[in-house]
């Protein structure tokens, strides 16, 4: 699959185990992926962000990134639902940093032991999700090659705190194909 990513993919993947290495997390997440992307500049992936206001965002993206990675993952709509059944994540997270440090709760080092014998990070599921789903995405689009807007696309699509947090931004799956064109050459009006 990754003899189809373009140089802008192949450079958001090595931006995401970048990511990963710099957060002492285990593996790489789709997470980490987005915060490539939110590095990227000259590329379709790039341009779609600038265009739909994220790009003028990033710090906004990353923080909420972060505050998210800070309550275990858990996104927005989960911790409502949370409080609903009246659970305060925040109150939690705050006692449980108060004891064990900032970040106590991210559980970024979960294969650390394999990582530092073999030198490799991998890809936790959701990252390997948000991969496939960007070859799915290509081949709907027909389009020969996997692009960095073909991961965005993907992250997008797929339920959970990078997609929340994106369309926080506003981009969204339909924001996007309206930027991008819909797979057929032209974008869509």
């Amino acid at each position: 699959m990754f003899e189809r990513f373009t140089k802008d993919a192949r450079a958001v993947v090595r931006g995401a185990v970048g990511h990963a290495e710099e957060a002492g997390a285990g593996t790489v997440g789709p997470e980490h992926l987005l915060l490539a992307l939110l590095d990227r500049e000259g590329s379709r992936a790039s341009f779609a962000l600038a265009a739909l206001g994220a790009g003028e965002r990033r710090d906004a993206v990353r923080q909420a990134l972060e505050s998210a990675r800070r309550r275990a993952g858990l996104s927005q709509a989960e911790t409502e639902a949370l409080a609903g059944l009246g659970v305060d994540v925040s109150e939690i997270v705050a006692r449980v940093e108060e004891a064990h440090g900032v970040g106590a709760l991210s559980a970024d080092d979960r294969e650390g032991d394999r990582r530092r014998w073999t030198g490799h990070r991998g890809f936790n599921r959701g990252a390997k999700e948000v991969l496939e789903k960007a070859l799915r995405v290509a081949v709907a689009r027909r389009d020969r090659h996997i692009g960095d807007e073909h991961l965005l696309l993907a992250l997008v699509l797929r339920p959970g705190v990078p997609a929340e947090v994106l369309a926080d931004h506003g981009v969204t799956h339909e924001s996007l194909t309206r930027v991008l064109g819909d797979g057929t050459g032209a974008a869509c009006a």
